[in-house]
């Protein structure tokens, strides 16, 4: 691809960044410009997608694994925790097994850590501690991304399989919760002494994103003059997130953060934009950039 087909984002003729249509690209991302940030909505995953997935060369925690790892919890918690994720990780990561296969095997993975959760009596005050002591980072650059979409109002829809309570405390501790901030994901539910009781509502995991209530709501409708998305995610069952909305264009960026071999073909088919093995935001914003017209140096 020729450097001069992306002058207006230099950051995807990156050789880490991956497209199968990159004319599709180039289009997607010139007519969100002439719409401009009146008409653009973003929808994103948290886990490994907004936060890292590694840093300094060390695997980073997703919301459930800072539990794991937290002197806050118990020893027995963390043993049955790690068995769970050394059973159902795996079938999670396996691209031979079908959604529908996989489907039943997360559920269950889900219900039986949420249990174990309820049995650890944790509290709103322990979460504020357990974040601030995780491996739990947001990207290089997410600040900015951030910023700039509250700065113009732009809606940013955060739809996690992990915990409610751990992604909004990563995001106040390291960064800033907005008012055009939604975050739609499993949020414990506690009792009016402050102890955690178990969770609310019915729970999200990593293939029902196009089940949950945020699709029966209004939230969708309400912003359906903003028809312009940006998805980003770094699983196929992210690509369900945005069913049920209004979309004129859609441009669906992943992150391939490991068995880029195995995976990078397969991610390139249902991605338009793949970055492989990137711990920044660089080239998100790169292209927030070109269609909000902010000079690439800013």
């Amino acid at each position: 691809m020729p450097a001069c087909a992306f002058s207006m984002v230099e950051e995807l003729t990156k050789s880490h960044v991956h497209m199968k249509d990159p004319e599709f690209v180039k289009k997607t991302i010139q007519q969100m410009t002439t719409d401009g940030h009146e008409k653009l909505q973003v929808v994103a995953d948290f886990d490994r997608t907004l936060s890292k997935f590694t840093n300094k060369g060390k695997v980073c925690s997703t919301c459930h694994n800072v539990l794991e790892e937290s002197k806050v919890m118990p020893d027995f918690y963390k043993e049955k925790a790690k068995v769970l994720r050394d059973t159902y990780y795996p079938i999670e990561l396996n691209h031979d097994l079908t959604i529908q296969e996989k489907t039943p095997k997360m559920i269950e993975w889900y219900q039986k850590s949420h249990d174990l959760f309820t049995q650890c009596q944790l509290t709103k005050t322990d979460i504020e501690h357990i974040v601030r002591d995780s491996s739990a980072y947001l990207r290089d650059g997410c600040q900015w991304f951030i910023d700039h979409l509250h700065n113009l109002e732009i809606p940013l829809l955060i739809f996690s399989a992990g915990i409610g309570d751990i992604i909004e405390e990563v995001i106040k501790q390291q960064s800033y919760m907005y008012d055009n901030m939604k975050i739609v994901s499993n949020y414990m539910d506690f009792d009016n002494t402050g102890k955690m009781v178990g969770f609310k509502g019915e729970i999200i995991h990593i293939y029902n994103k196009n089940e949950n209530a945020i699709h029966s709501s209004d939230y969708f409708e309400r912003l359906n003059h903003r028809d312009n998305i940006l998805l980003l995610g770094d699983s196929l069952g992210d690509l369900h997130m945005v069913e049920g909305a209004e979309v004129t264009n859609l441009l669906k960026i992943g992150f391939l953060n490991q068995k880029v071999k195995e995976s990078l073909d397969l991610y390139k088919e249902k991605f338009d934009v793949v970055i492989v093995e990137d711990e920044s935001l660089d080239v998100v914003n790169g292209i927030t950039k070109a269609i909000l017209n902010i000079p690439s140096q800013q």
